[in-house]
């Protein structure tokens, strides 16, 4: 039997080789017919979700990308908002530095002017009190040397001179001499 078998199918392949390639009919149908019912199940329910699972994914991209996009845009506004201050920062440090070198250079200026006239207030000071001093010192020069000249004189004349307003004036007029002498030499 196994002989007639193997003959049979050697025969019937010799006359038909696309039967050996392609199934039965009854194969093909019953195979399109659960094609078609997989086909219609994928298409009616497993697709759908697919396509609002996927439609979810996009939108939550596209709303990442979004807010990407607004974060980027402060933070160059930010950097930009940074950048301004700095600026302005640098530009009022500037200032002040300007401005204190202007107030020390008032501050010097005024120091000076204060010292200048401290100088010329000590100086009118202290050439009043020389003034005073030696106008002190004439006097007492007059004094003593009229004394000493009436005192002198007294002994010369052999009388008394004691009488202010004439030893006033000899001493007065020995003065004047003396400095008229003085002047002379110079």
């Amino acid at each position: 039997m196994s002989y007639t078998l193997n003959a049979t199918l050697v025969a019937s392949e010799q006359s038909d080789p696309l039967k050996l390639v392609l199934p039965a009919d009854y194969d093909i149908i019953w195979s399109a017919v659960c094609f078609a019912v997989i086909l219609f199940v994928f298409w009616r329910f497993v697709l759908p979700k697919m396509q609002r699972l996927l439609d979810e994914r996009a939108a939550a991209i596209e709303g990442n990308i979004v807010k990407a996009d607004e974060a980027q845009a402060k933070a160059e506004a930010a950097l930009q908002e940074y950048t301004a201050q700095l600026a302005n920062a640098r530009q009022e440090a500037g200032e002040i530095r300007e401005n204190a070198r202007v107030d020390a250079n008032k501050i010097i200026a005024k120091a000076k002017e204060d010292a200048v006239i401290e100088q010329n207030r000590i100086a009118q000071t202290a050439q009043a009190q020389i003034e005073a001093e030696r106008q002190s010192a004439v006097v007492s020069l007059r004094q003593e040397v009229g004394t000493l000249a009436i005192d002198l004189a007294s002994g010369v004349v052999g009388e008394s001179l004691k009488d202010d307003a004439k030893a006033n004036a000899l001493v007065d007029r020995f003065l004047e001499q003396l400095e008229q002498s003085e002047a002379a030499a110079r």
